[in-house]
């Protein structure tokens, strides 16, 4: 099972442009039940705003487009 929100999460798009690794998936995406630490996942289910490059732990990488 992965996230409910994996499909339309632009974390896929910079990892298939290379911009960031596949890492992220594995350790969130992916795992059973690990999408509940995602603060992506945290915000989108609370409908609250948080930009493209944030991170799944939370951070904010400016360097990402």
């Amino acid at each position: 099972m992965v996230c409910r929100w994996f499909g339309i999460c632009p974390l896929r798009r910079l990892e298939e442009k290379g911009k960031i690794s596949d890492k992220w998936k594995k350790e969130y995406c992916s795992s059973e039940n690990n999408w509940l630490n995602c603060k992506r996942y945290q915000f989108e289910e609370k409908g609250k705003y948080h930009p493209d490059n944030m991170l799944p732990n939370g951070e904010i990488d400016e360097k990402l487009e």
